[in-house]
């Protein structure tokens, strides 16, 4: 690769880590899971970065290969026998109201939950829509299936969560 496409793939690597890594994390539920496919995901785009950046919007390639990857890997043997009990502490901020702080985690624990208990594809669905704000099309070319199934999908899931989740979900009314 030529020192100019280098240095344009290394400034889109360090400003769109971040987004991928919390993108990553709504899809697997994990932070290092989430470190990891975010690397795998680079990896994937600087073998190809000549080719993808002449494209219109390099992130939703990039977001379409951290989809792929994270689909490839709960496809792994080892992960389908992996039980994971183990919980990250939240680190506390002073500013905020304990009581507050505290129903946030606890609604932020349900909600991942909820997540948690999705098809992978609906919860693929979500949050490439929702979190990723990509349109049905372009979440259809990522999981490569139609826009019909996208649509599907998401109703299936918003239903799902609407049902399973214990509050109201304004963020996800209208869909």
């Amino acid at each position: 690769m030529r020192e100019a496409d280098e240095d344009r793939f290394r400034e889109f690597a360090r400003s769109q880590a971040l987004l991928l890594r919390r993108c990553a994390y709504l899809l697997c539920g994990d932070w290092h899971l989430a470190e990891d496919l975010v690397q795998t995901t680079l990896v994937k785009l600087y073998g190809a970065w000549p080719r993808i950046e002449r494209t219109d919007r390099p992130i939703s390639y990039a977001r379409t290969t951290l989809t792929r990857c994270w689909l490839d890997e709960r496809r792994r043997p080892w992960r389908r026998a992996e039980e994971r009990s183990g919980e990250l502490p939240d680190t506390a901020d002073a500013t905020v109201d304990p009581a507050l702080m505290h129903h946030q985690s606890a609604v932020r624990a349900d909600l991942l939950a909820a997540l948690a208990a999705l098809p992978r594809r609906q919860r693929a669905v979500l949050v490439l829509r929702y979190f990723a704000g990509m349109s049905i099309a372009e979440t259809a070319a990522a999981l490569g299936c139609s826009e019909g199934t996208v649509k599907s999908q998401t109703s299936r899931a918003l239903e799902a969560l609407r049902t399973g989740f214990p509050i109201e979900l304004p963020l996800l009314e209208g869909s």
